[in-house]
């Protein structure tokens, strides 16, 4: 149920899959889930994936990758979501038979109630969805090494996650929504990242605050590709960040244990959505979001709200241009606001300062806050 004043779910209501009980059930078949459909699964538990109850049938995964909608023809949705097994699993399987779903050490999560048994078209998946089949793309490598059936059905959760990370700040949509209504925040702008903050991110948040009345910070600790930044870094990255340089009473914390498609622009949308039903009005879209390589174009992400059904989302995108440090104006500052001006900005690629940190030399103040660098410092010293 959604408090006064703050942004309706996507779909219309929170769909909340948790709170079933343990079943002894007999001879039924137990799966174990990948990294990816843990995520998924806690994300549809918690009503994150609102208006999904489960994992999606044949007509919403052609309608998902043909049209960017559901079924139904009209709700906004960018990607399958899939509950994906090997031939061998299938063919154990009936449509009606309950199926158990346990994590990756055997413990149980929940059940799935089967609806449809179908063949993943997994070329279609990978073209719409990522633009690519490429197998070097991560998000075509981990649709490919599943396997080549699906089940669909809503699932019934008895425990999202065990031992999940960072259980203070590992809060539900619900839980966000009741914060936001305590705060008295009818306006909030979700920024997403899988990367600790720097100069940069916190020029775009900052100016977003300027807008609305909270910020929610939502980093994405679910399944990422090798060589991202550990997530107890990263949180350590934000805990001391919000602490030193923004507003207490305007800024607030939570994880997101969705898993990465690094699917760029439909990926973007899928982030709205997600942010949406965790109570935030507007969602910071800067950059190449949720790209990877090359594979997309640098504002894809931002271009493709526009191509969107009116009033296919409620929330509403910020897009952001490219910003830097300029020396000459001495502070932060986008193509909007500032002359491009030859040996002005000061810009460091990822490599390059990552290099850095491994040789234990803090990159330069105009790209992070020191407190940042001494914490990556020490990671890579340690890592």
């Amino acid at each position: 149920m959604s408090q006064v004043g703050i942004i309706e779910p996507h779909g219309g209501k929170l769909v909340i899959r948790t709170g079933a009980k343990e079943e002894k059930l007999n001879n039924a078949v137990a799966l174990t889930l990948t990294q990816r459909q843990q995520c998924d699964l806690e994300m549809i538990a918690v009503g994150a994936m609102s208006p999904l109850s489960g994992f999606m049938g044949q007509a919403d995964f052609d309608a998902v990758c043909d049209k960017i909608t559901l079924a139904d023809g009209k709700t906004v949705w960018p990607f399958p979501v899939t509950m994906n097994v090997d031939k061998a699993t299938a063919d154990k399987i009936k449509v009606g038979d309950k199926v158990v779903l346990n994590d990756d050490k055997g413990r149980l999560l929940g059940y799935q109630t089967v609806k449809e048994i179908y063949k993943e078209d997994k070329k279609k998946h990978a073209a719409k969805c990522f633009g690519t089949e490429d197998p070097a793309h991560p998000g075509v490598k981990s649709v490919m090494d599943e396997g080549e059936y699906c089940l669909a059905g809503p699932i019934d959760v008895v425990t999202a996650r065990h031992d999940p990370m960072f259980k203070d700040h590992r809060l539900s949509p619900a839980q966000t929504r009741e914060a936001f209504s305590k705060k008295g925040w009818k306006t909030v702008v979700a920024f997403q990242t899988r990367n600790p903050i720097h100069r940069a991110h916190e020029y775009l948040t900052k100016c977003a605050q300027e807008i609305v009345d909270g910020l929610l910070i939502h980093p994405l600790m679910g399944a990422t590709k090798d060589g991202d930044i550990p997530a107890e870094v990263r949180m350590e990255c934000y805990l001391a960040l919000i602490q030193g340089y923004y507003h207490p009473d305007r800024t607030m914390l939570a994880v997101m244990p969705a898993a990465m498609r690094y699917g760029g622009p439909r990926e973007a949308i899928l982030h709205a959505i997600y942010r949406q039903n965790y109570g935030c009005s507007h969602f910071i879209v800067g950059r190449d979001h949720a790209g990877v390589g090359t594979y997309y174009g640098t504002y894809d992400a931002q271009n493709i709200f526009d191509k969107l059904p009116d009033g296919g989302l409620k929330i509403q995108p910020m897009k952001f241009e490219n910003t830097f440090w300029s020396k000459r104006a001495g502070g932060m500052v986008s193509n909007k606001t500032f002359p491009t001006i030859e040996g002005d900005q000061v810009s460091l690629s990822g490599t390059k300062v990552r290099e850095m940190l491994m040789k234990g030399e803090r990159p330069p103040q105009e790209f992070t806050r020191p407190e940042i660098a001494d914490i990556l410092i020490k990671s890579m010293k340690q890592g």
